[in-house]
This record gives C-alpha cells, structure tokens and sequence, in this order.
C-alpha cells in the first residue's frame, strides 16, 4: 500500500497500514527487543520527577542531541537495523532523517502523554515519520487550541507494520497520545524518525 492523507484539519496526517510485512515486522521487533540499549528516563510532570511509563532510546547522527520534558538526549550510533529502516523511511516519507527516538511500550500500562513534537530544534514545521511495531495501539489526537478548531478528538489503530507520517502545520493546532489500555496487549515498539537541526 501506500501513504494515505488522514482528514484531520489544518495537518497533514498520512497513513500506510502495512508499510512493513508483517514476517518482516516481526523479525525487526525481536532484534531491536534483544540489542538496543533501553532506558527508563526520569521526566519533570507538573515540577515532580517522575519515570516515563515506557523504555526509550535515542538513535541518530554525532551532532542530532535532542531535549523534551527536561531530558538532554545525546544519541547513540545507528545500528545497521536502524540503518536499513531509515533508508525505507526516507524514501516513503521523502525528506531527510537524522535520528529516531525509540518508545517501548511493554504492556497496556505504558503509556505516552498528551504532546507535541514542537521543540526548537525539530523546526517550525517538521516531518515526523513513525513506524510501529508488534501490538496495535489506540493512537490519538486532539485540537491543541479548542476554541479554534471545532473538531473531536481523532483515534486511529497502528498495526504492526505501519507508517504514520505527520508534516506541515501537523504540530501547531494538534497533540497526540498513546492512552493505557485495560485490554491485555503484548509489547509494542514505535519509532519515530526525526530531522534534529544544531541550536
């Protein structure tokens, strides 16, 4: 299949349901499961520290350091795996990527917060390209000015395999999340590809 654009106004949301086969979907689970180096970060909620609800990892060229909720990410070295699935990004989503933050969502129970991906260094208006891996999670979004845009929360279904790239103005007028669910679910791995720019 191909990237399809998602009816979300003032973004440009697009979708691939099976951008990966799931035999190869799979395999590339196991592998990142079995060698990246995970981490359970400490972020600032509301003045208080407190561990992410997930592992993550922080891939990407020497010069891609990255900083959200009061982390300061210095990258590790591209893997050939991360590698090889950069150069499918790339080409699907058309534009450069020089990094990857990678979230491990071990049960229903993990989690991701309401945010979005507006940090300076990131751009005005930047290409996130995020691929997921094993159990199919609700993902979200909401207006992030509600008295401007008259529109419900939007909630999609990723599957392994999927593609879901968000560009243009995606950033200014939405959040996104990925809730807890109450649902047994096994892990799920996602992979958001990123262009980081120097400060």
């Amino acid at each position: 299949m191909s990237l399809s654009l998602l009816p979300l106004p003032q973004a440009e949301v697009l979708l691939d349901p099976e951008f990966l086969p799931l035999p190869a979907a799979e395999a590339l689970l196991a592998e990142l499961t079995a060698t990246i180096a995970w981490r359970q970060e400490p972020i600032t909620l509301f003045g208080k520290p407190v561990l992410q609800p997930r592992l993550t990892a922080w891939y990407g060229d020497p010069a891609a350091r990255y900083a959200y909720s009061g982390l300061a990410l210095e990258p590790q070295p591209w893997t050939p795996a991360l590698l090889r699935l950069r150069e499918q990004v790339q080409a699907a989503a058309g534009s450069p990527f020089n990094s990857v933050l990678l979230n491990l969502y071990r049960t229903g129970q993990d989690s991701m917060g309401w945010h979005a991906d507006n940090e300076p260094e990131l751009g005005p208006a930047p290409v996130i390209a995020s691929v997921s891996l094993g159990a199919a999670r609700r993902f979200r979004f909401r207006p992030r000015h509600p008295q401007q845009l008259l529109h419900e929360p939007v909630s999609l279904l990723l599957p392994a395999g999927s593609l879901l790239l968000m560009r243009g103005s995606t950033q200014q007028h939405w959040l996104h999340a990925v809730p807890k669910t109450a649902v047994p679910t096994g892990p799920r791995l996602n992979l958001t590809f990123r262009l980081v720019t120097e400060r």
